[in-house]
C-alpha cells in the first residue's frame, strides 16, 4: 500500500498542486493544501474504491479542502484577495504559460475576479482539459450546469479583460 501511494504521489503531486494553485492563487496556500490533500488521501487510501482513477479521487479531495479553506475564511462567493506578487511568482507557473508573457498574466489576474464556480469550470475545462462529462462528475454538477458556468465564466472573464484593454475570443 505504501509503495503504491508513493507512486501515486510522484505521478500526481505536481498536477494537484497546479490545480489548487489555480483555485487559490497563492503559492504557500497551494503548497499547504497539496500537502493536506495527500495526507488525507494517505489516511483514507484503504477506502479508495477505484471507481474512478486516482487523479480524479485526489482532485476531489483537493477541491473539498479548497472549499473548506474558503468557508473558514468566509470568502466563498467573492475572492479578489490575490496579490500581484503572488501571481507573478514565475517559479510557480508552468513553463508553457510563462512563454505567453503579459497577456497571460492579465488573463490569470482576471480569472481571480470571477466567481469561484465560474473559475473552477474554466480551470477544469480549459486548463485541465477535462470533458464536460468528467467535469460534471468531479464537481457533482449536471452537464448543463458545467456548460452554463463555463459560458458565463468566459463571458465574465472577457468583460474583465475588456476593462483592461485586452480582448480574447
Amino acid at each position: 500500500m505504501l509503495q503504491q501511494f508513493q507512486q501515486d504521489y510522484k505521478m500526481h503531486s505536481d498536477a494537484i498542486y497546479k490545480y489548487i494553485y489555480y483555485l487559490v492563487g497563492n503559492k504557500e496556500m497551494a503548497e499547504d493544501l497539496t500537502q493536506e490533500t495527500f495526507y488525507k488521501a494517505f489516511q483514507h487510501f484503504h477506502t479508495y474504491r477505484q471507481e474512478s482513477n486516482v487523479h480524479t479521487w485526489l482532485r476531489k479531495i483537493a477541491r473539498n479542502l479548497v472549499y473548506d479553506h474558503f468557508r473558514r475564511k468566509k470568502i466563498l462567493r467573492f475572492i479578489p484577495f490575490v496579490h500581484n506578487e503572488c501571481i507573478r511568482d514565475e517559479t510557480v507557473l508552468p513553463e508553457e504559460f510563462l512563454i505567453k508573457g503579459e497577456d497571460f498574466s492579465a488573463v490569470f489576474l482576471a480569472l481571480y475576479k470571477i466567481k469561484l464556480e465560474y473559475r473552477e469550470a474554466i480551470i477544469l475545462r480549459y486548463l485541465e482539459e477535462l470533458s464536460v462529462k468528467d467535469t460534471a462528475k468531479l464537481l457533482g454538477w449536471s452537464e448543463a450546469k458545467v456548460k452554463n458556468n463555463t459560458a458565463r465564466g468566459l463571458q465574465t472573464l472577457r468583460k474583465h479583460l475588456g476593462e483592461e484593454g485586452l480582448t480574447y475570443e
